[in-house]
């Protein structure tokens, strides 16, 4: 499918989300941001964009959560925006489903959001060490556990999942949709023709050739198995039962493995594919979801 026929679909879509009954505009309406965060890890400037909403400028000293969304591979910081989310988002809003927080979008390229095994790229260290400071203390933000929530789809929600349980003192919610979950690699050898396209389609994140320890040791089940036990976490994830990379056996044994250490969290497997029709049709509820962590009430900050 191609790129423009992708995003034609969510125009339609999102138009459909957004008919309603005509109602009052908002005073003010939210708007968007799109700039650079520094980093000295990366030794390069990393761009970003914000979704502010309706109340950020309305009430200068109000403080709001954060939501921090990971895109996809292949995709960017803008992704979101330019796909038609923000009108999604400012529907949400307007319709009172969501409560007023930020969402927040950084570029990360293929690194799946890990320091790479070779050391070169420290996305990871970037993220948790300079952007997420640099973004709480640009925007009026409310800096602590239960207002930061963390989101993302396919490499993002790979990504995602893997700050809240490697962090899970600093993230108090995650939603993911069609996270790039694989609960085991395939048993091929390492210069197979199987995994030189895992190789490819993952860039050199995990090694080059690609290293099936470091993959194993990095990946949300081992940190399930292994790490601190996420008290309090709201959790949300799902996936499409025709995904192509077949992550929807790994969100089912992802769910498995929640279930099995007893760790509560919400899931669901739904028709559809690995792709941005998907996506579009469930993100409204990983927003709600967020909102609801959140402890906002529809309409409320």
């Amino acid at each position: 499918m191609s790129r423009r026929w992708i995003l034609l679909s969510l125009f339609l879509l999102f138009a459909a989300v957004s008919r309603s009954t005509a109602a009052e505009p908002a005073a003010i309406a939210g708007r968007t941001e799109c700039r650079s965060a520094p980093s000295k890890i990366l030794d390069h400037p990393v761009s970003y964009c914000v979704f502010l909403p309706p109340g950020y400028d309305a009430e200068k000293q109000q403080k709001f959560p954060v939501l921090y969304f990971l895109h996809g591979l292949g995709e960017n910081s803008q992704t979101l925006l330019d796909a038609g989310g923000w009108n999604l988002i400012e529907n949400l809003w307007e319709e009172k489903r969501i409560g007023e927080f930020l969402i927040v979008t950084p570029s990360a390229d293929r690194t799946f959001y890990v320091n790479s095994r070779d050391g070169k790229v420290r996305y990871e260290d970037f993220f948790i060490r300079e952007f997420l400071p640099f973004i709480e203390s640009h925007y009026r933000i409310r800096a602590d556990r239960p207002d930061r929530g963390i989101s993302g789809i396919s490499m993002g929600g790979y990504g995602a999942l893997r700050f809240a349980f490697r962090y899970p003192q600093m993230f108090g919610s995650v939603s993911v949709h069609s996270a790039a979950l694989v609960a085991k690699l395939p048993d091929v050898q390492a210069s197979s023709p199987q995994m030189d396209i895992l190789a490819r389609m993952m860039g050199n994140a995990f090694g080059s050739p690609f290293d099936r320890e470091f993959w194993n040791r990095e990946n949300p089940f081992t940190l399930v198995e292994n790490g601190a036990r996420p008290e309090g976490m709201k959790i949300y994830f799902d996936c499409g039962t025709e995904d192509r990379f077949g992550f929807d056996a790994g969100a089912q044994a992802f769910h498995d493995l929640l279930l099995k250490k007893k760790i509560p969290h919400e899931f669901h497997l739904y028709p559809g594919g690995h792709d941005w029709i998907y996506f579009a049709e469930h993100f409204p509820a990983s927003l709600e979801f967020e909102s609801r962590a959140f402890g906002l009430n529809p309409g409320t900050n």
